[in-house]
């Protein structure tokens, strides 16, 4: 099994080079797509987390890995990651080191979007969701 994917990212704008992902992601002759449902600060028990927002992240990006690493993909292989949040003031002051971590650590560099929406599931406040390619 090939483990390398053969991916290329395409930033046509300078500013592109200080943001945490790209503008785009191409992947060529891919063996498997994996399309993760949006994760949540769910524990094993499937009770979402009461916490602050940064607590919640870390708690989604585990669940995260663990779904990408148990269904047998890698997380640097992430070429799509969607971020909802309940703010994006309160994520972008108290959070974005830990997406931006998470990221570094397994040296992705992936087509992103961010939404803030009214609400998510129970009282969770961040929501990844995840393509990633093998």
């Amino acid at each position: 099994m090939n483990s390398t994917v053969e991916k290329r990212t395409i930033d046509p704008w300078k500013w592109g080079e200080y943001t945490n992902s790209a503008q785009a992601v191409e992947v060529r002759q891919p063996e498997g797509t994996l399309y993760c449902s949006g994760q949540v600060a769910i524990d094993a028990n499937g009770q979402v987390r009461d916490a602050d927002m940064r607590t919640q992240l870390v708690q989604t990006i585990q669940n995260v890995e663990q779904l990408i690493s148990e269904a047998g993909y890698d997380c640097k292989n992430i070429v799509r990651l969607n971020v909802f949040t309940t703010s994006t003031a309160e994520f972008f002051t108290t959070c974005v080191d830990v997406y931006q971590n998470f990221t570094a650590k397994h040296g992705m560099k992936q087509a992103t979007t961010l939404v803030e929406v009214k609400g998510l599931y129970q009282t969770a406040t961040v929501e990844l969701e995840a393509t990633v390619v093998k």
